[in-house]
């Protein structure tokens, strides 16, 4: 199936303030963003027309750069309204939402305090993550050589672009062998998450998830925490050891994209789809499409 470029599109783009024809959407190739990694974003999910936690994900946007020692130059109230005009330009049904911010091209060296903090965000229609059969079945994932960062080491706590470097790397590898994803663990050796979606284990009916101190909390993963609550399966977020993979009969991941998606195998270890997991992701397909 030929790719289509998404520099190449009808639509529209919300960019610095007003809606832009898609195609002059652009920037210059001396931005900060592009060279010193100066960029953080959001992903967000659009659902019969509607943004699932449209406010969360842009509050969540403004930490992010914080933390990355600049400021969104729009409220989250904002934030919320373009989203929403972006998604009723573009007539997004069922689809994805990218909110993007950087630093601009006034200044090219590491200080960069006079730059210009420029947002855009885009939308489009998008179908699932990965394909049915890999939901039905459940991925296939193989552990990555590379690990998440300490959080003294990084802004692990950001949405920041370049955090998603070695992510790249570990899913271009994972596919390379012929797996769906990489399962990353963190600089102490411990579980952590795959390349852009949080897991959890099913463990003795008890749902187990790593404690998220050097990778992003994500909002779908706290999400099905709630949603397991309510249905009265117990939660437990603890620091878990990669041995401890086998004690597991059901996992997935969590995530804006990959919604609520079963793992099937992490290299030579196997998991039903099982009984949790489908509850879970049935409660969640409710819930996003009300």
């Amino acid at each position: 199936m030929a790719l289509i470029p998404f520099d190449d599109r009808d639509g529209f783009i919300w960019y610095d303030g007003k809606l832009v024809p898609w195609r002059e959407a652009k920037l210059h190739v001396l931005s900060h963003g592009l060279h010193y990694g100066s960029s953080v974003f959001e992903g967000v999910r659009v659902y019969h027309g509607k943004i699932f936690k449209n406010t969360e994900h842009n509050e969540r946007f403004h930490r992010s750069a914080e933390l990355l020692d600049f400021k969104i130059p729009y409220t989250v109230a904002e934030l919320d309204k373009a989203c929403e005009d972006a998604v009723k330009a573009n007539n997004i049904v069922n689809g994805y939402l990218r909110p993007v911010a950087w630093r601009g091209s006034e200044m090219m060296a590491i200080a960069a305090q006079q730059t210009t903090i420029h947002v855009a965000i885009a939308t489009w229609e998008m179908p699932g993550y990965f394909s049915p059969e890999a939901r039905e079945k459940g991925l296939k994932l193989t552990v990555s050589k590379w690990r998440r960062p300490a959080p003294d080491m990084a802004p692990s706590a950001s949405k920041a672009a370049g955090l998603y470097m070695i992510c790249t790397m570990s899913k271009h590898a994972a596919e390379r062998a012929g797996f769906h994803d990489a399962l990353m663990h963190d600089y102490r050796g411990l579980l952590a998450e795959a390349t852009g979606a949080n897991l959890f284990l099913v463990i003795n009916g008890e749902l187990h998830t790593p404690t998220p101190d050097c990778f992003l909390d994500g909002i779908t993963r706290r999400t099905v925490m709630q949603l397991a609550r309510d249905l009265g399966i117990t939660v437990v977020e603890r620091h878990i050891q990669p041995e401890e993979l086998k004690n597991a009969q059901e996992a997935f991941l969590t995530g804006t994209a990959a919604e609520i998606t079963p793992i099937g195998s992490v290299d030579d270890l196997t998991f039903t789809v099982g009984p949790v997991t489908k509850q879970l992701m049935q409660t969640y397909s409710e819930l996003v499409r009300k």
